[in-house]
């Protein structure tokens, strides 16, 4: 009964471990270079007919995603996370 709980113990030590372990890796991954949304947006945006509502909608998607499609419209497929984004009626809220 002793070793059941010493090998008990040592698992649940390790798993610890390996739990703060991953929890830096994942915390050192999101310090990557950011990119310039500003610039992005502005690229981005600069075809829109409203432009201040591409901007204000790009730069929040910008900066939760890290990344703007290239060109004025659609590339979706090049920033996943930019072009899963949507509004509560479902519609894509990144321009």
């Amino acid at each position: 009964m002793d070793i059941f709980k010493v090998v008990l113990a040592s698992l649940l030590i390790s798993l610890l471990v390996l739990d703060l372990v991953h929890g830096d890796m994942v915390t050192s991954n999101n310090n990557a270079a950011k990119i310039d949304c500003k610039s992005r947006c502005q690229e981005r945006c600069r075809l829109s007919s409203r432009q201040k509502l591409c901007h204000r909608a790009c730069g929040t998607c910008c900066a939760r995603c890290n990344c703007v499609p290239p060109g004025t419209y659609g590339n979706y497929d090049k920033c996943k996370c930019y072009g899963s984004l949507t509004t509560h009626g479902g519609r894509r809220k990144c321009p």
